[in-house]
């Protein structure tokens, strides 16, 4: 059954979030053969256009205001729903990012829709779209089906691949004019911490710390490793907790959730709620002095050892080989 999908593009600082491109991937499926819409909302977005229709978008319909320049849950909400107004989709994608999370709920509720969050697959088995999500902080997985009415779901990052890009694909960009009015959130200023290298959530390696890190500058040598792998620091709460380093780099079942290609655990015991955020990695590393520590349960390969020994050994060797490829 082909549908029309509609996908909301996220952006940050002027430029696309990655899973912009892996929602749009995932609405092609959903469309099974139909039109793939993708929405842009902000303040001066339009320039943006093209690079989603590169990726695979049919149309792109773009909804820009001063007030859109932030993101504020109820100016979204009424951008979007003024193109699910004008358009009609019989599904609607969105990437599970915090704002993808804050703003899901809010649109299924004014649509009086069902919503399909965290989801890593989708395919389209016996004449059904089956979309699999992890239940039980990542320890079992469930599938569901949509059996009548609006198709809504947000996708987890890294989980579905991107169609490869094709600059000389071509499709109409069009506005949709919203009413942006009685906001109950207004962001006067936005102050960012200062950080470095790759997007944590987005990144497709990861090096995270624990209290085995034993004080911030232990996190130093993880940060080199990070810069070499081009990939980002995470931690786990033990690590945060300690003041070892801000909470913008937890990772766990109250901080970040991250899938990257390669996950490489350094101090990490390896706690229940940090596994819910990480299980799913691709490939994971764990490097720990405690041979019986949890961590080594999910992991693909173990290094028992000190850390502070292990790391500057691996930083050293992927030096020499990115030397040797290039």
């Amino acid at each position: 059954m082909a549908r029309k999908v509609l996908v909301l593009a996220e952006v940050r600082e002027s430029a696309l979030r990655n899973v912009s491109f892996e929602a749009i991937a995932a609405g092609k499926t959903v469309a099974e053969g139909g039109e793939v819409v993708s929405v842009l909302v902000g303040d001066g977005v339009k320039e943006l256009a093209n690079e989603l229709i590169a990726y695979g978008a049919d149309r792109v319909i773009t909804v820009e205001d001063s007030k859109l320049a932030n993101y504020t849950p109820d100016g979204y909400a009424q951008a979007f729903l003024a193109v699910v107004a004008a358009e009609k989709p019989e599904a609607i994608v969105i990437g599970h990012t915090a704002l993808g999370k804050d703003l899901s709920p809010k649109l299924a509720a004014k649509l009086d829709s069902g919503l399909i969050s965290d989801v890593t697959a989708v395919e389209s088995t016996g004449g059904n779209l089956v979309f699999t999500r992890p239940i039980y902080s990542g320890k079992a997985f469930e599938k569901k089906i949509v059996t009548d009415g609006l198709i809504f779901a947000t996708v987890r990052p890294n989980n579905i691949s991107p169609l490869e890009k094709d600059p000389s694909r071509s499709g109409d960009v069009t506005a949709v004019q919203a009413e942006i009015k009685d906001l109950r959130t207004i962001v006067s200023d936005i102050v960012r911490k200062a950080s470095q290298g790759v997007d944590l959530s987005e990144a497709k390696v990861v090096i995270a710390g624990g209290r085995g890190v034993k004080s911030e500058d232990g996190f130093k040598p993880l940060q080199e490793l990070a810069n070499v792998l081009g990939g980002a620091v995470g931690a786990s709460r033990g690590a945060c907790d300690a003041e070892y380093c801000d909470y913008s780099l937890q990772i766990g079942q109250t901080g970040k959730v991250v899938t990257p290609d390669l996950y490489i655990a350094c101090g990490i015991s390896g706690a229940i709620q940090h596994l819910a955020g990480m299980s799913n990695s691709k490939v994971i590393v764990a490097i720990n002095k405690d041979p019986e520590a949890n961590i080594f349960k999910v992991a693909d390969y173990g290094i028992v050892g000190d850390l502070f020994e292990v790391v500057p050994m691996l930083t050293e060797e992927f030096r020499k080989l990115k030397v040797h490829s290039s």
